[in-house]
């Protein structure tokens, strides 16, 4: 009798521990698509000039939307007094303010509800035990990033809401966009490997070189925030040339390579298509080095690589020569963290030999 229990206990413990993994994927995979709707709507707040018609941080109560009518003409003669409004904006109506204050009131919305499905989640999982103390430490700091996320967010509305500022930094927003794409990264990898049943065993370098896709993917969504906080899309609306040259003239025209890089036009969307063409290279040499090494899984991954690559330089390319209507940016946005997804997915089911 003892010893024909022993088996059903460890069958129980084991159902329990697959029952703790699946709902914490769950949480977790929730929390990815929350992440990916935030950045989407972020990127049309962005493109409709959107983010400064909420001149103020309410953490708390800034969660109610004007309800009445003086309200509304309140929250409007706020942004009456920005810059935006003064040198872009002198003919706006109400009802088109309204337009904008959705966009950024929404995107706001989406943060605070993906902090408060992370914090829930994460007083759960510690309640119920439900992850070990590697997995704990990663959820907090996780928390942190998240924490600094948002208030990054804020510090980047506010550059904006300086005198003679139409829009926002565009630094500040490409460390809001790298920051939202890291956290998304990390839930993305914590989904991987909590649900990951073996691993697949591979040469050093290829996990080294599936790491550093991530990395140009980082450096290649970061100068296409450049590009859209400076609206560098509106000019060279041509390809493969740039004012009738593959290497346009004026390239990083201060003393400074710093200020080339974030502050002139002409340098940053450069940057931005060659980025596209090493990423892609890149790619495609990882793939072609590895195929047979990385398991049916990665096989798989690497064919979604491919693919995904493939659409996002057509959608970039698409943006820029139709000079970036709204939903093919947007799709531009959302391909390229699919991108991201799929190539930290992609290095985490890899273990180095």
């Amino acid at each position: 009798m003892s010893v024909s229990a022993v088996p059903l206990v460890d069958h129980a413990a084991a159902r329990a521990r697959r029952e703790g993994r699946g709902a914490l994927r769950v949480w977790l995979g929730t929390l990815i698509a929350m992440v990916f709707a935030m950045v989407v709507v972020g990127g049309a707040t962005r493109l409709t000039d959107s983010g400064l018609s909420i001149t103020e941080w309410k953490p708390v109560v800034g969660a109610v939307p004007p309800l009445s009518s003086s309200a509304w003409t309140e929250e409007f003669n706020r942004y009456r007094l920005t810059s935006q409004y003064r040198v872009l904006n002198q003919d706006m109506t109400l009802r088109e303010f309204k337009t904008i204050y959705w966009w950024e009131w929404s995107h706001r919305q989406l943060g605070r509800l993906i902090g408060a499905v992370f914090l829930f989640g994460l007083i759960w999982a510690a309640v119920t035990r439900r992850v070990d103390f590697r997995t704990g430490t990663a959820l907090l700091g996780m928390g942190v990033l998240l924490g600094t996320q948002g208030l990054v967010g804020w510090i980047m509305v506010a550059s904006g809401l300086q005198p003679g500022m139409t829009a926002v930094a565009p630094v500040k927003l490409a460390l809001h966009l790298t920051l939202a794409c890291l956290f998304f990264s990390a839930l993305v990898a914590l989904y991987v490997r909590i649900g990951q049943q073996s691993w697949t065993t591979v040469p050093r370098w290829t996990r080294r070189a599936a790491i550093g896709i991530v990395v140009l993917v980082f450096g290649q969504i970061a100068l296409g925030a450049l590009v859209a906080g400076h609206d560098a899309g509106l000019t060279y609306n041509t390809w493969p040339l740039m004012d009738g040259r593959f290497v346009p003239q004026g390239l990083w025209p201060f003393e400074s390579v710093w200020r080339s890089l974030v502050d002139d036009i002409t340098t940053i969307q450069f940057n931005h298509r060659i980025g596209a063409y090493l990423l892609s290279a890149a790619i495609l040499l990882y793939v072609a080095l590895s195929h047979r090494l990385v398991g049916e899984t990665g096989r798989r991954q690497q064919r979604m690589l491919l693919a995904v690559v493939a659409l996002q330089v057509c959608l970039g390319i698409l943006t820029l020569v139709f000079v970036v209507p709204l939903p093919l940016a947007l799709a531009h946005q959302a391909v390229a963290l699919l991108l991201l997804g799929g190539s930290v997915a992609h290095a985490a089911t890899l273990h180095a030999a």
